[in-house]
């Protein structure tokens, strides 16, 4: 069974991709590790603890960064929700945080001591590059990073930059520097992957009170487009991890911008291999109907699933 690490900022579509692993009988989930970014570190953390007891997840919680490396924290709660957990109408039932009392970034350490580890990451970068800048040892610990950011063209949160680039750019470029094997999935994929309203009502059709919450959160995040196919972001990445043929990459040359006034957070992305030699691997583009299934199947079996 491989092992992952699983880094998120636990808004709607973080819970759709850890429950895409969870689901995954090949994967082992190690460890959560928890980062402000779609909402600030309690909301977060109050997120977490109610998916695990929702999903009956047992991976341990660790609480990470309440901030960027460098600046204040920029939030996505003006479009996801105070709790980036955006609903038509049921919510998560409330659960008390059993939070461990380790750092992400010592977990995410420890953790690559027992074994090969990948790191799926789900936010910001910034619990990443703190462990690989407190601990020299972890990158050459860890077999891969796949990260849900970045854009190879325009962004989302500004003109030029994908918002959890743009939250810590100097945490993308610490990652990308370290050496470790890097996937970016970025929105190039990720807008290749709508959801609408039909997929709420297939979630809905699951029957029972547990399908209902989890297409009432679902309705909640496609709503968030205003009529149009809301693009489908975390997910691509969890199945860039568990089926990659789903998510096609080509290399490049990737840099975060850290100072540019207009383009702070750009992931400039080089895939002329003349021009520059290649430091990850990127997405452009993903099967819509694998990514779309593999998240209902994982609320389907959430569904049936017996509440302790």
């Amino acid at each position: 069974m491989a092992r992952v690490f699983i880094d998120t900022d636990c808004g709607f579509d973080d819970m759709a991709a850890i429950a895409m692993v969870a689901a995954r009988p090949e994967w082992d989930i190690v460890g959560l590790g928890l980062v402000a970014g779609n909402a600030p570190l309690p909301a977060v953390t109050d997120n977490a603890a109610r998916m695990c007891a929702f999903f009956g997840w047992t991976a341990p919680l660790h609480p990470g960064r309440d901030r960027p490396l460098l600046g204040p924290l920029v939030t996505a709660q003006d479009i996801l929700g105070e709790d980036a957990m955006r609903s038509a109408g049921r919510t998560l039932p409330p659960a008390a945080a059993r939070l461990s009392p380790m750092h992400a970034h010592d977990a995410l350490s420890a953790a690559a001591q027992s074994g090969p580890l990948t790191l799926l990451a789900l936010g910001p970068l910034t619990n990443v590059a703190v462990a690989l800048l407190a601990d020299p040892g972890l990158a050459p610990r860890l077999s891969h990073i796949v990260w849900m950011g970045g854009s190879a063209g325009a962004g989302n949160h500004t003109a030029a930059a994908e918002f959890n680039a743009a939250v810590d750019p100097e945490a993308v470029q610490v990652v990308i520097e370290s050496g470790v094997r890097f996937t970016m999935v970025g929105l190039d994929a990720c807008r290749s992957v709508p959801v609408t309203l039909a997929d709420v009502a297939r979630c809905r059709s699951f029957g029972g009170e547990r399908a209902e919450t989890l297409a009432d959160l679902l309705d909640g995040y496609v709503r968030i487009a205003q009529g149009r196919p809301m693009a489908l972001y975390d997910p691509v990445a969890a199945a860039a991890l568990v089926v990659p043929d789903a998510v096609p990459c080509e290399p490049a040359h990737v840099r975060a911008e850290c100072s540019g006034t207009a383009t702070r957070g750009m992931t400039v992305c080089e895939f002329r291999l003349r021009k520059a030699t290649p430091n990850a691997m990127v997405a452009r583009r993903a099967d819509a109907d694998v990514v779309v299934n593999l998240m209902l199947d994982a609320f389907a079996s959430a569904s049936r699933r017996i509440h302790p």
